[in-house]
């Protein structure tokens, strides 16, 4: 249940800001503010808000949400494993670790409960992994 309202509150979350920044745009374009054909405004405008909307997710949120599904499907061991592996492959990623640690944390806490959580705990980014079963436990 608690998945499923998180869930719900993410899409609001990004589908939202879009309608309002597509609403906005649309509006603003409709008045004429030159002696420009507003068609032509409104084909600019447009073609500029599809190009925004476009943008790809972050690599730190496909990998969070890559491994909170490796976390369900097998166990937070394998999820803090692949974690550790892929930081390593891409030093990029090191300054997200701990977040993603904790995220998998609060995962572990909401699937197995504190106790079993904390059993899967290692010094993985700084122990964020534990510092997220202790904060959401």
């Amino acid at each position: 249940m608690n998945h499923t309202a998180r869930r719900i509150g993410r899409t609001l979350a990004l589908v939202l800001p879009v309608v309002m920044v597509l609403s906005g745009t649309l509006a603003v374009t409709r008045v004429q503010w030159s002696g420009q054909d507003t068609e032509t405004q409104l084909l600019t405008a447009s073609s500029e808000t599809v190009s925004k909307q476009a943008k790809a997710p972050a690599p730190q949120d496909v990998l969070r949400d890559k491994l909170l599904l490796e976390l369900r499907e097998k166990d937070p061991g394998a999820a803090l494993t692949s974690l550790q592996r892929t930081v390593e492959g891409r030093p990029s990623l090191a300054k997200h670790c701990m977040s993603i640690a904790r995220a998998l944390g609060k995962a572990a806490v909401d699937q197995y409960g504190p106790t079993r959580a904390h059993r899967f705990s290692r010094p993985v980014c700084d122990t964020s992994f534990a510092s997220g079963v202790a904060q959401f436990s």
